[in-house]
């Protein structure tokens, strides 16, 4: 039999109640939580939020400074910058980077090297950095992406500014080149001093005026929009251009002294014996410093450093030869001021030289001997002979003691990268650096400036434009003057005098001198072919061997592979009794220096002297 349930409506109305107000407890806790969440942020959190909020539509820009100019001694420009327009990515705004180089690919030309330079850079820098994947885009190029430009966020065409070298290989080798800051780089530099800028001097003078030539970086505020373009410039700290440097070089000796060589390889450096300017110094051959400005090809820089001739070596600063006989004035001289000999007494020459108790024959160039020689017979001549005995009757230690004054042995502290000091041997070198006696042989052959004894052509240039100045050795320098922001004239760097050789007599030198005149003017000098009725010089040629030639053996040059001919030396200072340029030569596997290096010396003389454009 069915029955009925009646329900119980009191307590069925109590438990809503009950559950209705637990409910509405509950929002109502919510509900204030959310109030204090919101007062949080919009109290005590607000000024947290409002520079959050700022800085999603402000951005902070570095403003790189534009790098200064170099010019030479007469005002030609021999560093730049030019504007151009570059195709920039910005890794982290683009979502598909191969399909954007794809479609970039047909509206504007990009080679592997422009891909494999665009990954090399990438690969070192932040992916919030843009990175050029196109550099010198042409008027055309430019308006083709500029139509495209929507259809790939996270690329822009930026304009600035591009180092250039206007005389290339003129002057590649003293002026350097700049560069991308590399991984390397970017771990010793400030960040702070170079945010905003991409390139670097990598050696030369770029390099060693980096500080000089970068200036300051500047700050300005932008807003952006969503796309992280810039709508408008909230507060500008302009940057402080970096100083511009005016060069000793004259660059139309400069040239002169290239073209000389022809085509030899070798090296030229000139000097004002009264300052210390370097007028010209060249390393032949040379190489256009714009290749590697925005990153060279593997193919030119393969090129390069493949070749034979070794284009990107300097042979000006690291270039270390043997001196040959261009020693000779400075070790007579040595000779004069130590007593050991007078400039007028002779000593006989028979074509060779021997050691008391030795069989061994030391040969002069000249095979039947130069017969009874004085110093100015000896250094007119070149007479191997007469220096063979000197040296034996100095020593090693007077020899590195009256040397060492010129520079010999060590850097010239030119203000710029990569100078070698060369090699003055003496007796504690050798046993320090061979762990070996030092041999009475030794010494004959440093007399006429062979074996260890090593010399870069600027240390001879240094050399005897310390001779021309009567013995003020002064510091060679490049920068005449440095002309900074705001400033209008140019402020001269001073000159910097190194040392003061003493003199015991002043007959001394002027014999020496005297002697070097009859190298170009002497009817038996070996460099009488330069002598011409303009002006007066006073020089001095000399060999270097390349290897060494047995006892019995003869030298033919004419047999010999080009690369094993000796190298061709000449040193001069003109005119002779009130020196303005002091030059020294080295032409690579040139054989003879009076044929060879003295006319290329000549024409930069003629040119400085004659043709005087300063």
């Amino acid at each position: 039999m069915y029955q009925a349930t009646l329900k119980d409506y009191l307590r069925e109305s109590r438990l809503f109640r009950a559950r209705a107000i637990t409910a509405t407890l509950i929002i109502l806790l919510l509900l204030l939580l959310l109030i204090l969440h919101l007062a949080k942020l919009q109290i005590i959190d607000h000024a947290h939020f409002t520079t959050l909020s700022r800085d999603n539509r402000v951005k902070v820009e570095p403003l790189p400074p534009t790098r200064g100019l170099i010019y030479d001694r007469n005002g030609v420009i021999l560093a730049q910058n030019l504007p151009t327009h570059s195709l920039e990515i910005t890794p982290e705004r683009v979502k598909d980077l191969d399909w954007t180089l794809q479609e970039l690919g047909k509206l504007i030309s990009i080679s592997d090297n422009d891909r494999k330079r665009f990954n090399r850079l990438k690969s070192h820098q932040r992916r919030f950095e843009s990175i050029p994947i196109r550099v010198q885009l042409s008027d055309e190029e430019v308006a083709r992406f500029a139509v495209n430009r929507h259809l790939f966020p996270g690329v822009d065409i930026q304009a600035k500014l591009l180092r250039d070298y206007p005389l290339k290989d003129v002057t590649a080798h003293i002026l350097g080149y700049v560069g991308r800051i590399n991984k390397r780089e970017l771990q010793t530099i400030d960040n702070s001093s170079y945010s905003g800028t991409t390139h670097i001097g990598k050696n030369g003078i770029e390099k060693y005026y980096e500080e000089t030539l970068h200036g300051k970086v500047g700050l300005q505020q932008v807003e952006i929009n969503a796309l992280g373009r810039v709508i408008r410039i909230l507060e500008s700290k302009p940057p402080e251009p970096g100083a511009d440097l005016h060069l000793t070089l004259d660059s139309a000796l400069q040239r002169v002294a290239i073209e000389s060589f022809g085509e030899e390889s070798g090296a030229a450096v000139a000097i004002d014996p009264q300052t210390g300017d370097i007028l010209a110094m060249v390393s032949k051959p040379g190489f256009d410093p714009n290749l590697f400005v925005e990153g060279i090809s593997s193919a030119d820089y393969n090129a390069l450093q493949t070749s034979e001739e070794k284009p990107l070596f300097n042979r000006a600063i690291r270039g270390q030869y043997p001196p040959g006989s261009t020693i000779k004035p400075f070790i007579g001289l040595g000779g004069l001021e130590s007593g050991v000999i007078t400039a007028t007494r002779k000593n006989y020459c028979p074509g060779f030289f021997q050691l008391p108790n030795h069989s061994h024959k030391y040969r002069d160039w000249k095979k039947a001997g130069h017969g009874a020689v004085d110093l100015y017979d000896a250094i007119a001549q070149s007479c191997d002979v007469y220096y063979y005995d000197l040296a034996q009757q100095m020593g090693i230690d007077k020899l590195a003691e009256y040397l060492a004054p010129f520079g010999f042995g060590e850097k010239t502290g030119v203000d710029i990268t990569g100078e070698l000091g060369g090699l003055l041997p003496a007796r504690e070198w050798k046993r320090r650096s061979k762990n070996q006696p030092w041999y009475p042989g030794e010494t004959l052959i440093t007399g006429i400036g062979q074996g260890y004894f090593l010399t870069t052509p600027l240390q001879l240039a240094s050399a005897t434009a310390t001779l021309a100045s009567g013995g003020s050795r002064l510091q060679p320098r490049i920068v005449k003057s440095i002309r900074r922001n705001g400033e209008p004239d140019p402020r001269e760097q001073p000159v910097s005098q190194q040392q003061q050789i003493a003199r015991q007599s002043e007959s001394h030198w002027d014999s020496i001198v005297e002697a070097m005149i009859q190298v170009t003017e002497g009817v038996r000098g070996t460099a009488r072919l330069i002598r011409n009725e303009h002006y007066r010089i006073a020089g001095k040629t000399g060999t270097a061997q390349v290897f060494t030639i047995k006892q019995e053996e003869k030298y033919e040059e004419e047999k010999l592979e080009k690369k094993m001919r000796d190298h061709a030396l000449f040193i001069a200072f003109a005119p002779a009794d009130a020196p303005r340029i002091a030059v020294a030569v080295i032409v690579e596997n040139g054989g003879h220096g009076g044929s060879v290096a003295a006319p290329i010396a000549k024409a930069i003389m003629d040119r400085y002297l004659l043709q005087d454009t300063r």
